[in-house]
């Protein structure tokens, strides 16, 4: 597996990820997709879980906002995707020294908001929409014992998710957008002293 920033961007690459997604370990988030996909009607506006990833073997579940323009083409959510937001992720979460084959990631609303290539924020009507599969996912990572809401759309779950799951460990973590990464030279330490935090939780 070819793990560095972008590398979705190749369709090789994705073709490599594609063969993979009936892997033991994913196969279940596999099907959980596809029948959201059928539910809603939607198609591939929702993204497959990276089989690069834990899958229902992961001990830490990260919750992103919505699958953006580069999450869509890869079909994946995943740190390879081709946008900035992924390789900052991809960067920090390897220099903070978390796992990878012991994360997941989804996001608070699985599918695209927006038309053609330009994305909306997410907003409450959305979110609603969302949560349901969010509860659903968590009965499927049997091995779950953090979940970290990456960003204010995400944190906005926080408190139901602590009434409804109290013997998960809920942690926070800002977005790894260039937006929130390049707006002051310490935001990137932010979001690496949080994934470090994250580490050190999976000991």
């Amino acid at each position: 597996m070819i793990d560095k920033p972008k590398s979705l961007g190749d369709s090789r690459h994705r073709a490599e990820r594609f063969l993979r997604l009936h892997e033991s370990h994913v196969n279940e988030l596999t099907v959980f997709v596809d029948r959201i996909r059928h539910e809603r009607r939607c198609g591939d506006a929702i993204p497959y879980f990276d089989p690069a990833d834990g899958g229902v073997a992961a001990e830490c579940l990260f919750v992103l906002e919505a699958p953006g323009p580069g999450a869509v083409q890869s079909g994946f959510i995943s740190r390879n995707n081709p946008d900035e937001s992924a390789k900052n992720w991809l960067e920090l979460n390897a220099q903070a020294d978390v796992p990878r084959n012991r994360t997941v990631s989804w996001n608070i609303v699985p599918w695209y908001v927006g038309s053609g290539g330009r994305i909306r924020p997410a907003d409450l009507t959305d979110i609603e929409e969302g949560w349901p599969y969010l509860l659903q996912l968590l009965e499927m990572l049997r091995p779950l014992r953090v979940v970290v809401l990456v960003g204010g759309k995400a944190q906005r779950v926080a408190p139901r998710l602590r009434v409804i799951r109290p013997d998960l460990r809920l942690m926070t973590c800002p977005h790894p957008s260039p937006m929130f990464v390049n707006r002051k030279p310490q935001n990137r330490e932010v979001l690496l002293a949080a994934l470090r935090e994250v580490a050190t939780a999976l000991i």
